[in-house]
């Protein structure tokens, strides 16, 4: 982080306290410390929110038999807020127009892929009537948080799907995942098509404003991987994303042709890639993005995965990484 000094940053997988002690000592304690040399970076403004992630549903939607666990959560998660996420700012954040959409149904999706039990006749009936009466849209939440920047009002729309794995034929996760990434492509959507929609103060409609970027790890590669054919098209074709410069870098490309295995048959151009999975399955793949509104210029992108031979190398490493499987996605905005 301090290598890149973002603006605007978003963490996935960070733990959500109701005091919002983590983020705060997150910024005291390593953000603004020098680590190995890097100028430290200060972030005025923050925001985080609850999470669906470990939350207990009170049902058995993994339907094995028992009620309980990670798996019958609303999303998965031992405890409350584990795996949620927080956005830092130089800029100031609007906080009262702030949307939430942790509480959005599934359900209430229109067209929504509910999954389907293969062993019945019925269609879309892996979850009950009374199951999908709770059962949330987003593993974590999705949030607009609007961001003052330069005198214009910048939408930074923050979410992280379920990964489309770990689950049966019926494909609750990669479902799910598709429709997380969906709503997004609704929310943004001029007209109509985001009527559904509605936040956690049951305030209805699309995005409200024309300026807007979507961040997070969508656990979705364009060709490779588990998650359903297209689910990421949804956004990377949405005719008001910008996709002029797709974010890369050569560490990718090099590590992937080090580690071979599912990284050898891949679609995909891995100079795009930005996790580091498991080279048996499903290899390394782009499942992180930074996608501006086409009203918005790029001047540069690209993800902080070096070369083996740079010295800043260490920071992301091999297996076991140091930091993360996950490569930092940047991109550079022109607002106007």
């Amino acid at each position: 982080i301090q290598r890149l000094d973002p603006d605007v940053l978003l963490i996935n997988e960070f733990d959500y306290d109701a005091g919002h002690v983590a983020l705060e000592l997150f910024q005291d304690n390593y953000l603004s410390v020098s680590q190995n040399g890097a100028k430290p970076v200060h972030y005025r403004y923050a925001y985080t929110a609850p999470s669906n992630t470990g939350v207990p549903s009170g049902f058995d939607l993994d339907n094995n038999g028992a009620v309980g666990g990670g798996n019958d959560a609303l999303g998965f998660g031992a405890f409350p807020g584990q795996y949620g996420m927080v956005v830092y700012s130089k800029y100031p954040i609007k906080d009262r127009q702030i949307r939430t959409f942790q509480h959005f149904l599934w359900k209430d999706m229109p067209g929504a892929l509910l999954p389907d039990d293969p062993a019945t006749a019925e269609p879309a009936d892996w979850y009950s009537a009374d199951e999908l009466a709770v059962l949330p849209l987003s593993s974590k939440s999705h949030w607009d948080i609007p961001i003052r920047i330069d005198g214009e009002t910048v939408h930074f729309l923050v979410s992280h799907p379920t990964p489309p794995v770990f689950d049966g034929p019926e494909d609750r996760n990669g479902t799910r995942n598709s429709d997380e990434i969906r709503f997004w492509a609704d929310y943004v959507t001029k007209g109509r098509t985001a009527r559904y929609i509605y936040d956690d103060a049951g305030r209805r409609g699309g995005l409200r404003g024309g300026t807007f970027v979507i961040a997070g790890d969508q656990n979705s590669d364009p060709l490779d991987g588990d998650s359903i054919p297209g689910a990421i098209q949804q956004l990377l074709d949405h005719p008001r994303v910008n996709t002029t410069i797709t974010p890369a870098s050569e560490g990718a490309v090099e590590q992937s042709a080090l580690q071979g295995g599912a990284n050898a048959t891949h679609l995909s151009d891995p100079q795009f890639d930005t996790a580091d999975f498991a080279d048996t399955a499903p290899g390394n793949l782009r499942a992180d993005y930074a996608l501006p509104s086409r009203n918005l210029r790029i001047v540069d992108a690209g993800v902080f995965w070096p070369l083996s031979s740079d010295p800043l190398f260490p920071l992301v490493g091999v297996f076991p990484f140091p930091t993360s499987d996950h490569r930092p996605v940047w991109v550079d905005l022109v607002v106007r």
